[in-house]
């Protein structure tokens, strides 16, 4: 998500609230090591992230500022940009069959993208919000804000839905997605925490705890909105790339475990 509609006072105690409900939950928690930093756009407002031959595909939010972008790795440039139609509010992003898949905030729409030219091929709909997107085996996977995960076919017709939980409890505002050696990643909104979720079951599985990542006063003007939002995975090179809305910065982190285990996990295993 989106523009900030709750308070900064709200958005603490939900980091608050779910950093005790990470501490009872009996799944390992990592940490990072940064491994390198890079350029972002400190005016891309990031919905969704994904990284593909070298490349990274993002997609940025905000009603007549939305687009779709090609952006080289090592220097943030954007090399091919598609705008959105400003009515539309764009979301998360993913590659489905050889297309970008994205979704839209309230509209309803989801859009499909020629994979090189950008070009809008065909638009779906969908009931309620889209937030994240992630691709993954035979399936493509949405978040909508609440705990759900939507669960669509290759044709982008939705044929399940489960609900993500933490020791049984449901775990709500669920953004960007990505799909990790088997696993969904999960942003959750307002904190600097991902969840990583058993697809199969619904569970989280494991924490990762981004605080400190990058400063509140280094996250541009409005920290408010400048959230941990966008995770990328190269699955050749096992390198795994996370940065947030109107950050001036991404990063390649390696997961360090520091509990169940206190061993250091790295995804290059």
């Amino acid at each position: 998500m989106k523009i900030r509609v709750a308070s900064t006072v709200a958005s603490v105690f939900a980091s608050t609230l779910l950093a005790w409900n990470m501490a009872q939950a009996a799944v390992p928690v990592y940490t990072f090591v940064v491994k390198n930093t890079y350029p972002h756009d400190p005016q891309a407002f990031t919905q969704g992230l994904f990284f593909k031959d070298g490349f990274l595909y993002e997609s940025t939010g905000m009603q007549g500022r939305s687009s779709l972008r090609k952006v080289e790795l090592t220097t943030g440039r954007v090399l091919q940009k598609q705008a959105l139609a400003p009515e539309l509010f764009g979301e998360g992003i993913a590659e489905v069959d050889g297309a970008i898949v994205g979704l839209t905030w309230t509209s309803q729409i989801g859009l499909v993208f020629d994979a090189k030219t950008f070009k809008e091929k065909k638009r779906f709909s969908y009931t309620g919000e889209g937030w994240g997107l992630a691709s993954g085996g035979q399936y493509a996977y949405m978040s909508d804000g609440t705990a759900s995960i939507r669960v669509l076919d290759r044709k982008l017709k939705e044929v399940r839905r489960f609900d993500v939980t933490v020791d049984g409890a449901p775990l709500t505002r669920l953004n960007e997605l990505e799909w990790v050696e088997g696993q969904l990643f999960a942003n959750v909104w307002g904190t600097d925490m991902i969840a990583r979720i058993d697809p199969a079951s619904g569970k989280v599985v494991g924490w990762i705890v981004l605080t400190k990542l990058l400063e509140p006063a280094q996250r541009g003007t409005n920290s408010v909105d400048a959230v941990l939002n966008g995770i990328a995975y190269d699955s050749k090179q096992k390198r795994l790339f996370v940065t947030g809305k109107l950050w001036p910065k991404l990063f390649e982190i390696e997961l360090v475990e520091v509990r169940q285990g206190a061993q250091q996990t790295n995804l290059r295993q």
